[in-house]
C-alpha cells in the first residue's frame, strides 16, 4: 500500500498537506482543477518535491529519505520525455540500465514490453518518426519494464484525441492487471477513467479533499465542483 499522511509542502503563495493511501496493485484517478496540487502530489511521492512534515511510504518503506533516482516509483510526463536521438529501444532501455549495457535477455524484455503496448517492430524507430500515442506508449513501455511498483502518470494523455486517450487509459488498465504495479494518474477527463480506476482522489487547494470509488466521488457533492475543474482545464 501506498500511505501519505500530512505531507506537508509551503511555498509563499501555496500549501499543501495531503493524505491519501492506495491499496497495492490499484489504479487510483487523481482529478482537481488545474493549480490545484495534482502534479506537486505526484513530484512529492517522485522525490521532486520534499515536504516539511508526515510521512510518506510504499509497502511499509519510509521513502522521504530516499533520492528520486532510488525510489520504487517510475514517472510518465505529459511530454513524455524521450530523448529525440535515441532509438525506441533504447529509450526504453533507459528504464533498465542508464548505460544502455543491455544484455540479451534484457533486449528480449524490452521488446516483450513494446508488443505489450503494441509497438511491435518500432524499436528501431526515433520518437521524431512516431505520433503523439506512439511516443507515449514508448514512455510507458519504459516506465513498465524498470519493474518499479509504483508508476505515476502525469496527465500523460491530455493532448491526445479522446478515442486515443480513451484506447491509452485502457492500455494502462490492462498492463497493470497483467504486470503487479500500483498507479497513480492524474487526469483532467474523470469519465474516461471512471469505469477502469478502483479509486478516485479529488485534489484542490492542496488537498486531497475526498478518495474513494469514482462513481462515490463523481456523484457525491463534489460533482459541481469537478464539473467546474473539468471546464476549466
Amino acid at each position: 500500500m501506498l500511505t501519505i499522511e500530512n505531507c506537508r509542502l509551503s511555498w509563499p503563495d501555496f500549501v499543501a498537506d495531503y493524505t491519501l493511501a492506495v491499496k497495492a496493485g490499484h489504479l487510483c484517478a487523481v482529478i482537481g482543477p488545474s493549480g490545484g496540487g495534482k502534479t506537486t502530489l505526484l513530484h512529492m511521492i517522485a522525490g521532486f518535491e520534499t515536504p516539511e512534515s508526515g510521512t510518506l511510504t510504499l509497502h511499509g518503506q519510509n521513502l522521504l529519505p530516499l533520492e528520486p533516482a532510488k525510489r520504487p516509483v517510475a514517472i510518465v510526463f505529459q511530454d513524455h520525455n524521450l530523448f529525440p536521438h535515441l532509438s525506441v529501444t533504447q529509450n526504453v532501455g533507459l528504464g533498465l540500465r542508464p548505460s544502455l549495457r543491455l544484455t540479451d535477455g534484457e533486449k528480449a524484455l524490452i521488446e516483450d514490453t513494446l508488443e505489450a503496448v503494441g509497438l511491435t517492430g518500432f524499436g528501431t524507430r526515433k520518437p521524431g518518426e512516431m505520433s503523439g500515442g506512439q511516443r507515449q506508449r514508448v514512455a510507458l513501455a519504459r516506465a513498465l519494464v524498470s519493474g518499479r511498483p509504483l508508476i505515476l502518470l502525469d496527465e500523460p494523455f491530455s493532448s491526445l484525441d479522446p478515442t486515443l486517450r480513451r484506447d491509452m487509459i485502457l492500455l494502462v488498465d490492462d498492463m497493470r492487471r497483467k504486470r503487479p504495479v500500483t498507479i497513480l494518474m492524474t487526469i483532467h477527463t474523470p469519465e474516461d477513467a471512471a469505469d477502469v480506476a478502483d479509486q478516485m482522489a479529488f485534489v484542490a487547494d492542496g488537498r486531497v479533499v475526498a478518495s474513494g470509488p469514482p462513481a462515490t466521488i463523481l456523484n457525491s457533492a463534489l460533482a459541481p465542483r469537478i464539473a467546474a475543474a473539468v471546464s476549466n482545464s
